[in-house]
């Protein structure tokens, strides 16, 4: 058989070098070699030492988790391919800070798929004292790994029992930058007057968060409050609202139910702060449990594209009985000032009505299913009303039954019916039409408002 390890079968393989240049992200390196000047100092030794240097590989990924870096794994791969034997690194911990990735390198030690492995004041070939030594570097490079985390965390637990903030801060607050204060956060004087704002239209005028967020974009302070690039969404402000940092307290990690004390200036009483909480908890408890339409993603608003919703609404009558009427209208998804008018499942039923009476119920594809449903009636008819197997079966009008079907079917056979229609359909104006593309002006809120 062929011997596929260039190494196999020679007293005196010729050594082969890569060169692996690495800029490390952690903190305390800031101060190392940067990817050049490594790859420049090790070509001088190389130079200097008749070293022969097939390939140069940069990385700046870190090296503290096993699997994560592209460029060392490759390095492994050409390893265990025979394209070079050796590696020329500044330093062991340019290698490895991780268990696993060490582990590679010795195995391929062991394999004789890597003969050395040359830092530019050490060399280490496949003795065990100098395996060893290599271990032992490069674990101490995840010992400092180790310790660091451990550091950082103990940093963080004495910042918050401070009252300090160890995050970036809260919309509303700017952390402060001067020497020393680290922890610290200022008031922002553009967005904490605003936040403030939020917080008594909800609290104290009982606004919802839904007339909030209107209330901001027709105001023009949409863009006063979000920070860079971000679009303050109506979800952004739901969590804005259950932020306890703005009342002076704060949990930190959050979930964990360590509370502290922060030194930060409130920018709202826990009063008001507890007001907001009672608003958007009454919120939930009156809307009712969710309840599943027949007709809902199933179509599409003609106006902003978003999907359509559903809701039942009671009246008392005369009489003094109650009927539940259900409604279909936009979900204002994808924009919150659609105008796209409420229709009556009723109406909405009608119309639906006429379009199968227009359609051709063959390009439907919904045949299948009435012809299941068919005989699914013929054969209960032959079992149970002793119809005989010669008796003629019973036809059906394929359109009537489609129709009867969305009047007197359940909501799945109904879903289901309508699930089968090639187009889609479009509500718009009280108005449900089949079309086999919709163009949607996907337009911003603050466009919406100038439109």
């Amino acid at each position: 058989m062929k011997n596929t390890n260039p190494l196999e079968g020679s007293d005196e393989p010729k050594i082969k070098y890569c060169l692996y240049a690495r800029k490390s992200s952690e903190s305390d390196e800031q101060q190392a070699l940067s990817i050049d000047s490594q790859a420049k100092e090790m070509l001088q030794l190389a130079q200097r030492e008749g070293l022969d240097v097939v390939d140069i590989k940069r990385e700046s990924h870190s090296a503290k988790s096993t699997g994560q870096r592209p460029v060392f794994n490759e390095l492994i791969s050409d390893l265990k391919e025979g394209k070079f034997n050796a590696i020329l690194a500044w330093h062991p911990d340019r290698l490895s800070r991780n268990a696993g990735d060490l582990g590679a390198i010795v195995d391929l030690m062991d394999e004789h798929r890597l003969i050395e492995v040359r830092t530019f004041g050490q060399k280490f070939t496949n003795s065990p004292s100098e395996k060893f030594l290599l271990m032992i570097l490069c674990s101490q490079a995840k010992l400092e790994n180790d310790n660091k985390g451990v550091n950082v965390k103990r940093g963080l637990r004495a910042k918050v029992e401070m009252g300090l903030w160890p995050c970036v801060a809260p919309t509303g607050y700017i952390n402060d930058r001067m020497p020393g204060r680290a922890g610290y956060v200022l008031v922002d004087p553009v967005r904490a007057p605003i936040i403030k704002q939020i917080f008594e239209k909800v609290g104290n005028d009982r606004w919802s968060a839904r007339t909030v967020y209107k209330w901001m974009v027709k105001e023009g302070k949409f863009n006063s409050v979000r920070k860079g690039n971000k679009a303050l969404t109506l979800s952004t402000i739901y969590r804005l609202l259950h932020q306890p940092f703005y009342s002076g307290t704060f949990e930190y990690p959050t979930g964990s139910g360590n509370w502290y004390k922060g030194q930060h200036e409130p920018l709202v009483s826990k009063e008001l702060f507890e007001k907001v909480q009672q608003k958007i908890a009454e919120e939930l408890k009156s809307k009712k449990q969710y309840q599943e339409f027949t007709f809902t993603n199933l179509m599409l608003c003609g106006y902003c594209g978003s999907g359509i919703t559903a809701q039942s609404k009671d009246k008392n009558l005369k009489d003094g009985s109650v009927k539940s009427y259900t409604y279909y209208n936009c979900t204002h998804n994808k924009d919150h000032f659609c105008k796209n008018p409420f229709i009556r499942e009723e109406e909405l039923l009608k119309q639906i009505d006429e379009i199968f009476d227009k359609i051709d119920i063959d390009e439907l594809g919904t045949r299948h299913i009435i012809e299941r449903e068919v005989a699914r009636y013929n054969n209960i008819r032959a079992k149970l009303l002793g119809a005989k197997e010669n008796d003629k079966a019973l036809d059906v009008d394929v359109r009537n039954y489609a129709k009867y079907m969305l009047k007197e079917g359940t909501m799945l056979e109904k879903r289901e019916l309508l699930g089968c229609l090639k187009n889609r359909i479009i509500l718009k104006d009280k108005t449900i039409t089949l079309e086999k593309s919709l163009q949607i002006n996907d337009l911003t809120p603050q466009t919406q408002i100038a439109r």
